[in-house]
């Protein structure tokens, strides 16, 4: 047999085996070396054109790393819209995190946009892969059909419409204060993170235009914001041991949060408080086995009260130690740390539970945060 004809029939085996591995797997025979590079590793593929199809390249010196990859360059394409958007919803962010850093803002607009890019990838398929032998590199197409992605993330937006429309409506009808303060809440994250598809919607059609939604998030925030200033006042009485710096710390933390707070529980001049939020704050020295140190423990015990029904809606306890050189230093330490926690997570807490977001404990079911036995302990100085 001459070696023209060997090499004729080795083609022929090829070509067998490529069409038995087209027709069992969605990776074609380029990856084996059979073909000569793809027009697709720089860019460009006639068998997914621009119109019908997004596509991302990735490569890496093993076949999972550069899917991963192709993966990655699928969604920094959506990532850059959700966040050339985030402008329209700054006011949002600030009611969110009103006078929190940059950094907190920029927290809140990455969980959405992960939330909202997640559910765009799941429309994202690796159509083919090829190894370059010469430079030891594996290549990896991500393909994502325009319409079939558009009409799932349609289907997501149509139901958020509805949801958004939902809470709006009973928002505006209802004469419960805190209901309404929570169906506001709700109706404008989920605008949010509708606005955020409504960016991917962009992306996705080759026309670059979204859906608009028939409301608009900064309308939405800036009603619950002047609800909150108008309608609803929180009271805040701290007692204890250096009560005055914690009450303006939970203070301080509560107005962040977007609430309206005072430390008056009786009518006055101006509206009456909804809630209070009452409890007391305790710090002690205690005996721990370190030569070089002196520990303070603090503990402290919330409730947090309907105050037209006289009644406890929930419970917040927090409590910890600290150490320094000297008791005085460590209870300096403790106060610093005490007055952090409650701006932040006691606040955080209590605020989540007036927006219907996440509900306190029950008084009778949470755990003291000063334990009784040690009632007698000397309070530190």
């Amino acid at each position: 047999m001459t070696c023209d004809r060997r090499f004729a029939l080795w083609q022929a085996g090829m070509a067998l085996g490529c069409l038995w591995l087209v027709g069992t797997s969605s990776v074609s025979c380029a990856w084996l070396g059979g073909k000569g590079k793809p027009g697709w590793v720089d860019g460009a593929s006639l068998e997914y054109p621009s119109a019908q199809y997004l596509i991302g390249v990735g490569q890496a010196d093993n076949r999972a790393n550069a899917s991963d990859q192709a993966y990655a360059a699928v969604a920094r394409i959506f990532k850059a819209e959700v966040a050339a958007q985030a402008k329209d919803w700054e006011s949002y962010l600030v009611v969110e995190n009103r006078g929190s850093s940059n950094t907190e803002r920029r927290l809140t607009l990455d969980n959405v946009t992960k939330v909202s890019t997640d559910k765009v990838l799941e429309n994202v398929r690796i159509m083919d892969a090829w190894y370059d032998s010469h430079k030891g590199l594996h290549y990896v197409l991500a393909v994502m059909n325009r319409p079939q992605a558009e009409a799932s993330l349609m289907e997501r937006m149509s139901a958020l419409d509805r949801t958004v429309e939902e809470d709006v409506t009973e928002s505006r009808q209802t004469t419960d204060k805190l209901a309404k303060i929570r169906n506001l809440r709700r109706a404008a994250r989920n605008l949010v993170l509708r606005e955020a598809y409504n960016a991917d919607l962009r992306v996705i059609r080759p026309s670059g235009q979204g859906t608009a939604a028939v409301y608009r998030v900064n309308e939405l925030s800036n009603e619950l914001e002047q609800f909150l200033a108008t309608n609803l006042v929180v009271a805040v009485q701290v007692s204890g041991d250096h009560a005055e710096p914690i009450q303006r710390a939970l203070m301080e933390g509560l107005i962040r949060e977007g609430l309206h707070v005072t430390t008056k529980t009786a009518s006055g001049e101006g509206m009456s408080p909804e809630l209070l939020v009452r409890g007391t704050v305790r710090l002690f020295p205690i005996e721990v086995h370190d030569p070089q140190f002196k520990y303070v423990r603090w503990c402290s015990d919330f409730d947090v009260v309907e105050m037209a029904a006289q009644r406890v809606v929930g419970a917040v306890a927090r409590g910890g130690k600290e150490g320094h050189l000297t008791e005085r230093e460590a209870t300096a330490k403790t106060l610093r740390v005490i007055q952090q926690e409650f701006s932040s997570d006691v606040a955080k807490a209590i605020a989540a539970h007036i927006y219907g977001e996440a509900a306190l404990p029950a008084s009778a079911a949470m755990p003291a945060g000063c334990p009784r036995e040690e009632s007698s302990a000397r309070p530190a100085r």
